[in-house]
């Protein structure tokens, strides 16, 4: 949601939702922008058999308010989380099982559908996936040379396999530091990532490549 960076302005959206049964579980300021709007990521439940499109409707009710997009999401959306994945990924006992945590808990923690890690080389390999990540094409892509966090664009990065752009899927990419690793994630339908949450992600890959190394 994009709304005004105001007083009152969440407080307004929140009962907006609420006229057609829906509960803010959890809010994410993912961005602060300079025409005096924020860029909140939500999770809102709502009652059994209501359709999510109610949520524009009732956001609209709202002077300045913009739904940016909507996807199905289980949890939560905090710092906790992000903070609970890494103790679990330091709390391992070897490095197989902190990359078994890091795959298993990402896409939650940064609202994507899925992950992949890669290791780059000639060829690039393909570590592990999360639960609902595309499945191995058996294609052996070249070099992908991903030395900072980045969006990833299908049209422009050829050696992306097609599986992964599925369903308008939007791309982001870190390196794990200098360990060769490569962190990929998807979001099926959209959004796209913003700049403020892919500088992110190069900063949990930073963290994440320290704790790998012991």
């Amino acid at each position: 949601m994009l709304l005004p960076d105001a007083p009152g302005s969440l407080g307004r959206l929140a009962e907006a939702i609420g006229t057609v049964g829906g509960n803010i579980k959890s809010v994410d300021v993912v961005e602060s922008l300079p025409d005096g709007t924020v860029m909140d990521d939500m999770v809102i439940s709502l009652p059994t058999n209501t359709m999510a499109d109610v949520l524009i409707s009732a956001a609209h009710m709202v002077e300045g308010v913009v739904v940016d997009s909507i996807r199905p999401f289980s949890g939560t959306v905090d710092r906790r989380g992000q903070i609970k994945m890494l103790v679990d990924v330091a709390g391992a006992s070897s490095n197989s099982d902190k990359i078994a945590q890091l795959i298993d808990n990402i896409p939650q923690v940064l609202t994507s559908s899925w992950a992949i890690l890669l290791e780059d080389g000639s060829p690039v390999r393909r570590i592990t996936a999360s639960y609902g990540a595309p499945e191995d094409d058996g294609s052996t892509p070249s070099l992908i040379n991903i030395t900072a966090a980045q969006i990833l664009n299908p049209a422009e990065d050829t050696w992306i396999p097609e599986s992964w752009a599925l369903l308008d899927s939007s791309l982001a990419a870190a390196p794990l530091g200098n360990s060769g690793l490569v962190l990929i994630i998807g979001r099926v339908g959209g959004p796209e990532y913003l700049p403020s949450e892919v500088e992110h992600i190069g900063y949990l890959g930073t963290i994440l490549s320290r704790m790998l190394q012991h």
